[in-house]
């Protein structure tokens, strides 16, 4: 079990994003939300570090775009990456996007007044070491996660040689 810089950012941006994306109270979230709970909700993610996590995509998906070229048009490497540099500047707003996006999510599932007295949590002391500890927590998490993996995989494939001889076969 390996997890990939990839998979890690998935998992940190969902635990960073969905620590908060639970249920609410019945009739709290909103099937629209206005403006203004948008833009509470996007204080919210950029004050809990939420939007760290998405500060990459704009860089990782065009550098992932520009390695589709780069075998088979070798002798174009200092050109492509004048366009991926001039394309990272003009698609440096999507990021922006995303985050609104996610903003929305968020007052989605939160009534604006849910919404604020989380951003007073998180303003607090108590919020300050949360926002600061969970991303160290998250990385420890998976670090243990995927060692704990690697540990049960090692043991499930010496049982199931242990099994495989008793059946007369020897793996």
């Amino acid at each position: 079990m390996h997890l990939g810089w990839l998979a890690r950012i998935a998992v940190a941006a969902m635990l960073a994003c969905g620590s908060l994306l639970v249920v609410s109270a019945p009739g709290a979230a909103q099937q629209k939300p206005s403006p203004a709970a948008i833009a509470a909700a996007k204080e919210l993610l950029i004050l809990k570090g939420g939007d760290l996590p998405f500060n990459p995509v704009v860089y990782n998906v065009i550098e992932k775009v520009k390695s589709v070229f780069v075998p088979t048009n070798p002798n174009l490497g200092k050109e492509l990456n004048e366009v991926a540099a001039q394309l990272k500047k003009e698609y440096e707003p999507k990021r922006a996007e995303l985050i609104n996006d996610v903003a929305r999510m968020y007052a989605e599932r939160f009534s604006e007044q849910e919404i604020k007295t989380l951003i007073t949590f998180y303003k607090s002391p108590l919020g300050r070491k949360m926002v600061t500890d969970e991303p160290k927590i998250i990385d420890q998490s998976l670090n243990h996660v995927e060692n704990w993996g690697n540990e049960l995989s090692d043991q499930v494939l010496s049982r199931f040689r242990e099994e495989m001889k008793k059946k007369g076969h020897d793996l």
